[in-house]
């Protein structure tokens, strides 16, 4: 019997790569011949111990972080970072300041607000986020703790692609695009990233923080909240989620094998490249979202000429095992997540579906 191929476009949690899932299903439940699986390894184990630290090495080299900088595992999700960031660094006679370019953005600054005072620095919201905002840093107020941006927009298919060299710590939302391309560490003073996207699977939250801001943090705060305990614990205040770093390791290594942060640059602006010809060739049947400048290479988002045709389409791709391609509830239409472990030959399989969808609906 032939099995159809499943082509997964998920929004998150996303595909992992093939080569890890198979290093996992060899390695994972008798982990170094130990006779237990990784997830049941003492977090205080010599054995667990060296895939923590490894992993945290690892995430460093590929993304090219200073020694003035230290990296954290953390639980929660990237939500969570919403409020710890404020609690951290917000102080009572601050404010902070927030760039909206999304759904994501507002949950950030909506969760801060709980905590102290915020304000929007710039904003696309009323063009539907089509577009990355100009930031008007002569704006910024004064006693302002630190600006938030959020890298790729998931939802509306748009991507930052250079921070502002402000004079206040500059704090990044890089869930969706972390380890997909470098990051300039001279603009930005903590990046944070749920895994479940491109840096393994969930559970588990990169954190990387300048020594200096992390000083700066609240001793106000719970120990569980609290970065500098975190960072005082490397990560291991209280039981990390084991299997979830372990996989984060190995998706590093894979990174690793496949050319570093260049070769998931490169990847990356292949696989959009190969998905934005066909919409902006296809005489209009496909619309782009986002507007040209501010397309993301994670999230392609885009329309048909009707809501009945999208129906058609989606229903068509699913029979064709094209899995995740619709849009979010809130912007409707069809969005395919390429995050690093798409294959190429999946986005190759779309974009002729796409050709032949367009040829017989036209």
């Amino acid at each position: 019997m032939t099995t159809m191929t499943t082509y997964n476009f998920n929004p998150g949690p996303s595909p992992l790569p093939k080569e890890v899932l198979d290093h996992v299903q060899k390695n994972m439940f008798n982990f170094e011949q130990s006779g237990m699986g990784l997830m049941e390894l003492s977090h205080r184990s010599a054995l667990y111990e060296q895939v923590h630290n490894q992993t945290i090495s690892d995430l460093k080299d590929i993304l090219r972080v200073p020694d003035d900088f230290s990296i954290l595992l953390l639980q929660g999700g990237a939500s969570l970072q919403f409020s710890m960031i404020a609690l951290n660094f917000l102080g009572d006679d601050q404010k902070a300041a927030y760039v909206m370019t999304g759904s994501w953005s507002e949950k950030a600054k909506k969760e801060a607000d709980f905590y102290g005072e915020t304000y929007v620095l710039a904003t696309t919201k009323e063009n539907q986020y089509k577009s990355i905002p100009d930031v008007p840093l002569q704006d910024i107020q004064n006693n302002t703790a630190y600006l938030h941006f959020t890298s790729n927009n998931t939802i509306f298919g748009t991507q930052i692609r250079s921070f502002p060299d402000a004079d206040v710590p500059v704090i990044v939302d890089m869930s969706s695009d972390i380890l997909s391309k470098p990051v300039d560490w001279n603009t930005v003073d903590l990046a944070y990233a749920g895994a479940q996207k491109n840096a393994g699977m969930s559970g588990v939250t990169v954190v990387i923080i300048r020594n200096s801001l992390l000083e700066k943090a609240s001793d106000k705060v719970s120990p569980s909240l609290s970065y500098k305990q975190h960072a005082k614990s490397n990560s291991l205040y209280n039981t990390p989620p084991t299997a979830a770093i372990y996989m984060t390791g190995l998706v590093c290594d894979w990174i690793k094998q496949n050319g570093a942060i260049e070769g998931m640059t490169e990847r990356a602006s292949h696989k959009a490249g190969l998905l934005y010809d066909e919409i902006d060739g296809s005489d209009g049947f496909y619309t782009g979202h986002a507007e040209t400048e501010a397309r993301s290479f994670m999230n392609v988002t885009f329309n048909l000429p009707t809501e009945e045709l999208e129906k058609k389409f989606l229903a068509q791709a699913k029979e064709k095992g094209f899995v995740g391609l619709n849009g979010h509830r809130s912007v409707g239409g069809c969005r395919a997540s390429i995050y690093n472990a798409v294959p190429v030959s999946h986005v190759e399989a779309l974009v002729s579906f796409m050709k032949a969808f367009r040829s017989d609906n036209q």
